[in-house]
């Protein structure tokens, strides 16, 4: 039998254990009253820039606040990230980051910021397949006469970045293929796929997003997605498998991070937001058209994909001996 007394203590309990729920809840909800900024930590025009705007306007829609765009690029992203890194934790500076967040431990030696414990990843936006790209003025048709070629002469390859998602890409065809070449590294991908047209840097495997435009005006030509199936964007174009090149696929995520003290409650409503802005019916045909997959994923095993990843993006490099300068 519960006595007045009990029944007071219980009460008050009660209530006392529904404040930090109702406060948080109360928190998020308010937020945000101002801006908030999303650093994408590569150049305007890049893959990881085109998907992450696509993303960000219904998010700022539906969160009621401006959403700015910041592009910072250099050193594989790790510039525009660390400032993420250093900011308030109020849910008002987000990170934009691909698959280069998680390899940049193995590409650089001191990134001032740990991938691991300084960021929550909230939420994969999708998968993007980097396609390898020639310049038509090459007569290279296929992955075949392209890896032929850097066996029999000195082949150069661009990235958006030392450590960036297309320096990977590019070095799994590398280490695939069997032969050595020349790292071209530029601030953003459109200058890599400028110098790839011009001939003057004979290829780079770069985001669907920025290099799909270029292939469909002729003014590049696709020899292989580094995805394991085909992209429905170029679903005539085969797998970097299929060309030849076993152990050659390349997994290109984006997603969106916040500093790691973040509010929970903040980061479960940005996840919320943010998974309705996916659904929307514009992001849907935009990822489409550009072959992007959907990668639905809690915010616990995105994060325990980054941890993954970064243990064996590090093995890689001891394994395959790649040198990043």
């Amino acid at each position: 039998m519960t006595t007045r007394r009990q029944f007071v203590q219980l009460a008050a309990a009660a209530v006392g254990g529904a404040t930090l729920p109702g406060a948080a809840f109360a928190q998020a909800q308010a937020w945000p009253t101002r801006p908030i900024r999303a650093m994408i930590p590569f150049a305007a025009g890049s893959s990881l820039d085109i998907v992450g705007r696509i993303v960000m306007d219904p998010l700022s829609a539906q969160l009621g606040q401006p959403i700015v765009i910041e592009n910072r690029g250099g050193a594989g992203g790790t510039i525009g990230t660390a400032l993420v890194a250093k900011s308030d934790p109020d849910g008002y500076s987000i990170l934009i980051q691909a698959s280069a967040h998680s390899a940049a431990p193995a590409a650089y030696s001191n990134i001032g910021y740990d991938v691991a414990n300084d960021f929550i990843a909230v939420i994969p936006f999708g998968t993007l397949p980097n396609v390898t790209v020639v310049s038509p003025a090459s007569g290279i048709k296929t992955l075949k006469q392209l890896v032929e070629k850097a066996k029999s002469s000195t082949i150069t390859y661009a990235s958006a970045g030392t450590g960036s998602a297309t320096h990977w890409a590019a070095e799994r065809i590398r280490v695939a293929g069997g032969f050595q070449g020349t790292h071209v590294p530029f601030r953003g991908g459109p200058d890599a796929l400028t110098e790839v047209m011009t001939g003057r840097v004979d290829f780079t495997s770069m985001g669907m997003s920025s290099a799909l435009p270029l292939i469909k005006d002729g003014k590049l030509v696709p020899l292989a997605v580094s995805t394991t199936k085909r992209s429905s964007a170029l679903p005539d174009v085969p797998t970097t498998i299929e060309a030849g090149l076993p152990d050659s696929d390349y997994t290109y995520w984006m997603g969106l991070f916040v500093p790691a003290k973040t509010p929970e409650a903040i980061v479960t409503r940005l996840r919320s937001e943010t998974e309705k802005a996916l659904k929307n019916p514009n992001v849907i045909e935009k990822f489409g058209q550009q072959g992007i997959e959907p990668m639905p994923m809690s915010t616990a095993d995105f994060n325990a994909l980054i941890r993954k990843e970064i243990q064996s993006n590090i093995a890689l490099v001891k394994a395959a001996g790649l040198k990043f300068n």
